[in-house]
Order: structure tokens, then C-alpha cells, then sequence
């Protein structure tokens, strides 16, 4: 097969024009005419099923991307990595041109929001509801912010921790866990004191049924991780000693070089 680039870090570059050299020779015009297009199609045909054969262009295509889902990032083709940046580039684009259109609704929605004391508290949704408005009302006189923003705020938490926490992210489970600790500070405030206490049991029951899924996967068991022994160098300890001792005098040697105290050993 020919390529039209020198291989990158061990890569071949395939062409388009590899896939225009395997292909079969094309039949002679007038037999074109005369089959009605017949002698074509065999020869497209042919062409196909020889781009599909074992070190055709097309086979070879087909094997990287196989491949590409058990090799790293560096050894995957040229044309796949294009292929993904270029969708990756895609989706980006989409993604910030949806996530603009959503912001905009949601500040529009913000200024739209009613009161925060509207409501009539009727209902188990509106028993738990209704005291967080009148909180956040009575708390918004002393604060430089609307209560219908402090509202949506509340909302918007708890919609990103549920969310977020179903999907397994440390922050919006911790964001769900003050969320639902707040709540329930806000409904046991502001509930009169007759139904306090089944207010606030209602709230933690619903907080803990939507915590099923907001926490889901968490688990209070400590991981045990069981990994194959690694290789570990072993150690011998010894210890060795390096002594040098003098030579042996020859026999016979009595040369009176010896100190005065140095006197042969007598038996």
C-alpha cells in the first residue's frame, strides 16, 4: 500500500488515494454500453469486496478502529484522533450554546418567581414547602436580596445536589447534605408550634426517601482494596570485616631489627 507521508512515531498516514489504487482496472466504454450499466456495477462490486480483503484500504481502517479501543492516545490513527477532536470541538460548541440559552431562561425565571410567601401550605408538599418561604420572607427584610432569589437559590441547590449526586460528585453530595440540614432547620423555625415536630419528621422523611437517590452508592464500609503481592527486594543482612595482617616473617630471620621489648617465644 502506499502512503503519502512518512510514518509519525511509528503511524502510518493513509491517503484516499490508496483506496483509488486497489482498485480493479475499470471495464472498456463500449462494454459499459453494451451490458446497460452491468459491467459498472461488477466492477464496483469488485472494487468493494477488495478494499474489504485482508490489506485492503478499507480493512485496514476497520482494524484501527478496533484497535483504538485497547491502544493509548499516541498510538491511535491520525484519522481517528481528528474524527474525535473534531467531534469533541462539536459538542463543545453545542454545549455552551445550550447551557447560554438555559441561563438566560433561568434569569428570566428568577425575576418572574413569585413572593416567597405566596402559597397556602395545604398538602404534604405544601407543609414542608410553605415554612421555607415564610423563613426565607422574614430573613430577606434584613438582607440586600429579594426573597423570591433567595427562593430560587434554595431550589436550585437541591436540584444540583439530587442531580449531581446521582451521578457520584463529592461536592453536590455534600451541597445535598446541607441542603437537607438547613431544610429542616428552616421548616422546624418557622412551623408553628402545634405541628412542629410532624412538619419537621415529614421534611426528614421526604429528604431521606430523595436521598436514595442523591446518595446512591454511598456506603459507610471502609474499602478493602486486595492487591496480588508485590515484588519485594529481600534483605540479608551480614557484616563483613576487613582486616589486614602483616606478613609472616620468614624463618631464620634475625636481622636485630626487632624493638627491645619484643622477645621470642620460649617454651
Amino acid at each position: 500500500m502506499t502512503h503519502n507521508d512518512k510514518p509519525i512515531i511509528g503511524q502510518d498516514n493513509p491517503s484516499f488515494l490508496d483506496l483509488l489504487n486497489q482498485l480493479p482496472p475499470e471495464p472498456p466504454a463500449p462494454e459499459l454500453h453494451g451490458q446497460h450499466g452491468t459491467g459498472r456495477l461488477a466492477w464496483l462490486r469488485a472494487a468493494w469486496k477488495r478494499s474489504w480483503e485482508e490489506g485492503g484500504f478499507l480493512y485496514e481502517r476497520w482494524e484501527e478502529v478496533g484497535q483504538a479501543r485497547h491502544v493509548s492516545w499516541y498510538e491511535i490513527a491520525n484519522w481517528i484522533k481528528a474524527a474525535l477532536l473534531f467531534g469533541g470541538l462539536s459538542l463543545i460548541v453545542l454545549m455552551l450554546d445550550a447551557a447560554g440559552d438555559i441561563a438566560s431562561a433561568a434569569l428570566k425565571g428568577l425575576s418572574d418567581v413569585p413572593a416567597s410567601g405566596a402559597g397556602d401550605g395545604s398538602g404534604l408538599w405544601g407543609t414542608v414547602d410553605h415554612p421555607i418561604r415564610v423563613f426565607l420572607a422574614d430573613q430577606a427584610a434584613h438582607l440586600p436580596v429579594a426573597p423570591a432569589a433567595l427562593y430560587a437559590f434554595w431550589q436550585l441547590t437541591g436540584l444540583v445536589g439530587l442531580v449531581g449526586g446521582f451521578f457520584g460528585n463529592a461536592g453536590a453530595r455534600i451541597a445535598w447534605l446541607l441542603f437537607g440540614i438547613g431544610s429542616l432547620a428552616m421548616i422546624w423555625s418557622a412551623t408553628p408550634g402545634g405541628g412542629r415536630a410532624a412538619a419537621t419528621g415529614l421534611a426528614a422523611l421526604m429528604w431521606a426517601l430523595a436521598s436514595i437517590f442523591a446518595l446512591r452508592g454511598l456506603t459507610l464500609r471502609p474499602i478493602v482494596h486486595n492487591y496480588p503481592p508485590q515484588f519485594q527486594p529481600q534483605f540479608s543482612p551480614s557484616l563483613h570485616l576487613h582486616a589486614t595482617l602483616p606478613a609472616p616473617t620468614p624463618a631464620g630471620d634475625d636481622y636485630g631489627d626487632e624493638p627491645d621489648n619484643v622477645h621470642p617465644l620460649q617454651r
